[in-house]
This record gives C-alpha cells, structure tokens and sequence, in this order.
C-alpha cells in the first residue's frame, strides 16, 4: 500500500445508497445524496481525519452503467492466469480514460487498481437479480479485497437470497443502514473491514481507538458546553438605563423582551457549539421556540405538559415553597415535560400564579450619579432550568445519534425523562445550584464541576435510550 492509512472504493449499481455509506463512515453531511441516477459523476475521495490524522479514506463512486460491455471487453482480453486479470483492468482504464461511454466504470474502477478495498452496495430491500453477477465479476477481476453491504432502502427484506448470492463473490457480507446506524454499528462495520486484509488490521485497530476517544471527547464537549450555557442562563440579568424614579411601562416592556430575546439567543449559540462538535454543518430544526411566557406553574399550559390539575398544580406549588432551600425535588408519577418530573413552585406557592412577568426579578436600582436603571432576572420559576436543561440534553443526544447521511429536518419533539436517566440524588445536585443561581449567588468551580458530571451521567442514559 502507498499509505499508511486503508482505502476503500464504495461502488454498486447507482441509487443503492453508496453515497449514504460513505457520508455515515467520513462522518461527513456535506456529500451530496439524491435519488436521482447519476448524482455522483465522478468519483471524490473523503478521508476521515482525527486529530488532523487520517484514519481511512473512502472513495465515492458513479454507479456501474455499461458493466455488461466492460466485462465483455475484458473477457475479450483477459485470457491470462487470474493472477493477471487485475492488469487486464489496469489496460481498460487507461485505454478509456477519455472515452465518454465508459466514464463511470473508469471513475469507479481507478482507485481499486490503484489499492483501494472493495465496498459492494446492494439494496437489499429489492430481490436478487442476475444482472449484478457482472459487475460482481469485474470487480473479482480487479483482485482487492472486498466486502458487501446489504443496505435495506425499502420495507421489504431479501437478505437471505442476496447473502447467497453475495457470499460467493464477496469474503464479507453485513447490513448497514446508513440512516440509522448508531456509532456501535458504524464500529462494527469497521471490525469487520479489518478482516479483508491482514495488512489493514492495525491500522483499522488504531482508527477505531482514536475513533473511540475522539467520541468520548465530543460527549465531553457538549456537557461542557450545556453545563456553561445553564449557569449563563439562569445567572442572567439584564439592566439597562431609566429616565425617572420608576420604570415606565414602556420602559418594562423594552427591558422584558431585551431579557427575552438574549435567553433565546443563548440557547441558539448552544445548540449551534454542539451542532459543531458533532460535525454536523447546517442543521435543519423544525422546533417550538423556547416560550417564556408558558413557563408559569398555573398555567394551563403547564397543567397540560404535567397532567394535573390546577389544584393539583396549586398544591405542588405551596409544597415546594415550603422546602428550605426553595425547593428540592417533589416527583411527579406519570407525565413529564423534558426534566419536568421535578417541578416546584415559587415561595408559598403564590408567585407563579401571574404567569411570566412575575417569575423574574425586576427592580430599579439607584447610582451614586443620582442615576437609576431597570434590572431584569435571574429567572425565579423552578421549571424554568428543567426545560431549558431537557431542551438542550434532547438536541445534544439527537446530534450524537445522528447520522451524517441523514439529510431531513429535525423535529425537537418534546419528550420525557424518567427517573433511570435523572436520578433522585442526581436532581439534587442540579437543584442546590439552581437555588444559587436564582438567587444571584456565585457558585464555585467545585459546585460547576459536580454538576457537569451529574449532567455527564445523565446524557449517557440518555444516549443509550
């Protein structure tokens, strides 16, 4: 091999799915994918880098378009041992570099005699055929090692008869789905390429540990990044400049939505620093904005998202009121929203029942230059860090799963945890620093540190759900 680093060629008869497979394996979204014949023209080679580092490098190719006439030229030509048939390959490509007819077979055939693996991509949700036993043939001729994937594009399942018929062309044959395919699944497809050939074993080895370490770094990351955007959020207050000895009523209005608008846009740079450690470019979200003004405890769109009742609610509220340290959790059996399954109530209970524009701090605060200014937060609902929290846990894990040949948009849904992925204990810790920062306090970069691991554990429950 010319590199230290294994190729493959993923080649197959157009609109299988090639370019899907080779999108999840690079990790890359930027591949173009189409259902249309002849989306990929020439072929474009994606290397995987970790830490600058390429691991593996996949080639995209067109699809076999004239594979009986190949093979024809070839059998024409190849009466030589097969341990010469790969030259007689090497002698069609450079015959028919420039000839137009046979562009897709050249484009796709070059980096196979040029040491690149073999990836054979069937759909196997469409019955077996004899017309692929040509283009099997070739790529035999071509004398790499090569594997087969089963990517099952549609409902329907014709595994068997394709492994049949796969397994006497190819060493390997397995089912990857590209657009589904978790991170285990994509570590295993890679174990099994490193069973095509002994010289690839080490370094596929080495391309999985890095792989793997690079993951558990980009997990990482986003806590890092969550745990940052929570404690800027809920410590977040914003002033701004009065005319007279009270704020007017338009003054409020303004410092009300300046608060609004800057909580959004703290949520928008989060979920775009997590887009990016998971290498995911352009994301498309179909999501409910986050509403600050259905926050509210007694709302009916609180009762609603929980399932109680107002009286129900109006209870929950006065209980956690009465909790010293403004209140630790109260689990709700049955529904929850995001995190909610820990929901509280302002002091007393009474506090949240006037809904958003209550649930903040809001004073005016006097300067020793004889001027005054208006000062709005930290947030006071104790629902408040759980939906923003549940919010940002659920589009992390969704970037996490997703995979790089998946081009739709993404709903964030609403969904609910439970107590196996946020533990009792492990509500607590997030609440002790909540307290704080509602109530404007510093919190120590031990606190932080506890809490981003208590977020840490809580993720990967999340991952594996």
């Amino acid at each position: 091999m010319s590199s230290s680093y294994p190729k493959f060629a993923v080649v197959g008869h157009p609109n299988k799915g090639k370019s899907s497979i080779v999108a999840s394996l690079a990790l890359d979204d930027s591949i173009q994918i189409g259902n249309t014949p002849g989306t990929t023209q020439v072929k474009r080679a994606f290397p995987l880098k970790v830490d600058g580092k390429i691991v593996y490098e996949l080639f995209d190719t067109p699809g076999f378009q004239r594979a009986r006439r190949v093979y024809a030229w070839l059998e024409e030509h190849g009466d030589v041992p097969a341990s010469k048939r790969v030259d007689v390959v090497k002698e069609f490509v450079h015959r028919h570099r420039d000839n137009e007819r046979f562009r897709d077979e050249v484009e796709l055939l070059e980096p196979i005699i040029n040491g690149a693996g073999v990836i054979y991509v069937v759909d196997a949700s469409k019955p077996y055929g004899a017309e692929y036993e040509i283009e099997m043939e070739i790529l035999r001729w071509c004398g790499q090692p090569s594997m087969a994937i089963l990517n099952l594009i549609g409902d329907d399942d014709y595994r068997e008869e394709w492994s049949r018929a796969l397994g006497q062309y190819f060493r390997l044959v397995r089912t990857y789905n590209p657009m589904t395919a978790s991170y285990k699944e994509h570590i295993e497809l890679l174990e099994s390429m490193a069973q095509l050939n002994e010289d690839w074993t080490k370094p596929i080895k080495q391309a999985i540990d890095a792989l793997n370490r690079h993951y558990e770094l980009k997990i990482e990351q986003t806590i890092s990044t969550i745990s940052d955007y929570m404690i800027k959020v809920l410590s977040f207050v914003h002033k701004q400049k009065i005319r007279g000895e009270e704020a007017t009523p338009t003054e409020k209005k303004r410092a009300k939505e300046a608060y609004k608008k800057k909580i959004l846009s703290y949520e928008h740079k989060e979920q775009e620093s997590v887009e990016k450690i998971w290498q995911h470019n352009g994301v498309e979200k179909s999501k409910e904005e986050l509403n600050l003004e259905r926050c509210g405890l007694f709302s009916e769109e609180s009762a609603s998202i929980f399932g109680l009742s107002q009286k129900e609610l109006i209870i929950t509220g006065a209980s956690a009121g009465a909790i010293t340290g403004g209140g630790l959790d109260l689990l709700v059996a049955g529904s929850s929203f995001f995190l909610g399954t820990l929901i509280g109530g302002v002091v007393g209970g009474v506090g949240a029942m006037y809904g958003f524009n209550n649930l903040y701090e809001l004073r005016v605060l006097g300067q020793s230059i004889g001027k005054r200014e208006l000062s709005v937060g930290p947030m006071q609902n104790l629902n408040f860090p759980y939906i923003v929290l549940g919010r940002a846990l659920y589009h992390a894990s969704l970037m996490a799963k997703r995979s790089h040949a998946t081009r739709g948009v993404i709903e964030l849904k609403n969904i609910s945890f439970t107590e196996e992925i946020i533990s009792s204990e492990s509500r607590k810790i997030l609440e002790k620093v909540h307290i704080k920062l509602r109530k404007g306090k510093e919190i120590t970069k031990e606190e932080q540190e506890e809490y981003t691991s208590t977020l840490h554990k809580s993720f990967l429950e999340l991952l594996k759900s």
